[in-house]
């Protein structure tokens, strides 16, 4: 087997682990309402599942990123995943953002961020407290994670549209296995600034086009100085400021596809700004393990201690 290739072989397989489909429809402990539309972009609906607990629901909502390679589907939503937060009494959103290749991170997290708005703005309907949101992910789902916790912003009062109103805020994140800094990606000063820098199947995420003002065409990003302010806008360890969310991460030390290095990396800026913190690090564990769901009551202890009681107001400068 190709060397190169084997840490992004390690990766998939590890996603796919996480987010296999469902194998039932119904089940007795929810009402799943698919496909709910929360915004639109290029004449394509985005979508997001919502799964309601039918008994003690706490009346807080818990998003999970679908998204593994900045991939994101509708087949890949797990209930198995969810059924762990739906015991819990949490409403869940599995929201579904636009996929690479076709879109670029830079506008996957804007798709989160109308997710949250929308969730936000709908929370009476959803019978969830507004100011109780937390999130969840792995891999790129975790930076996604990562990057509604950092970077969430305020919203638009003079927007037309009254979702664009809300903030993006969430209060509590728990992830796994984040990328959080593409400009020191696993050692200082190693950046991963061009497509080619990364492995080919997520190359097309970071494949960045700008519109040419003379040919009116689309044309790609190759200015290094450019590039590599799109990487830093979209690592979570630049965002990081005093009033972000409590943050839990769960890594494994052995993980070929995103360096522990990187949840050292945004925990050591989040314990330099004060902000609540947990770094687990699984011993021998790669880019996912076979009893990753065994983790998830972690996951849900800290949820339950962060999202018990409305936090305080957070400020959210949207030029952050």
């Amino acid at each position: 087997m190709n060397r190169a290739k084997t840490p992004t072989i390690l990766g998939l397989i590890a996603v796919a682990a996480m987010t296999s489909p469902a194998t039932a429809a119904d089940d007795p402990r929810y009402d799943r309402k698919p496909d709910v539309i929360y915004g639109r972009k290029f004449g394509t609906a985005l979508t997001m599942d919502v799964f309601t607990p039918k008994n003690d629901a706490k009346g807080v909502g818990v998003i999970l990123v679908v998204s593994g390679g900045f991939f994101s589907s509708h087949a890949a939503i797990s209930p198995a995943f969810i059924r762990p937060l739906i015991a819990r009494g949490y409403t869940v959103f599995a929201v579904v953002h636009g996929s690479q290749p076709r879109y670029q991170v830079t506008e996957i997290i804007d798709d989160l961020n109308r997710a949250v708005r929308f969730i936000r703005h709908n929370a009476h309907d959803y019978h969830i407290d507004p100011a109780r949101i937390g999130v969840t992910g792995a891999s790129a789902g975790g930076h996604l994670s990562l990057m509604l916790g950092t970077a969430g912003t305020a919203g638009n009062p003079n927007a037309s549209d009254p979702v664009d109103r809300e903030s993006s805020r969430v209060q509590a994140v728990a992830c796994f296995f984040p990328p959080t800094d593409f400009l020191n990606f696993g050692e200082p000063g190693r950046k991963l600034i061009h497509p080619t820098d990364h492995a080919p199947p997520f190359r097309a995420a970071f494949d960045y086009h700008e519109l040419d003002p003379g040919s009116r065409l689309w044309v790609p990003v190759t200015d290094d100085t450019k590039l590599e302010s799109i990487a830093r806008r979209i690592s979570p360890a630049y965002h990081v400021s005093a009033d972000d969310p409590p943050t839990l991460i769960i890594h494994g030390d052995k993980d070929p596809l995103v360096p522990l290095q990187q949840s050292e990396r945004i925990i050591d800026e989040l314990k330099k700004a004060g902000v609540p913190n947990r770094l687990i690090v699984k011993p021998g564990a790669g880019h996912g393990w076979l009893t990753m769901n065994q983790d998830l009551p972690t996951f849900l202890d800290w949820f339950d201690h962060h999202l018990s009681t409305p936090a305080p107001s957070k400020s959210a400068d949207p030029n952050r």
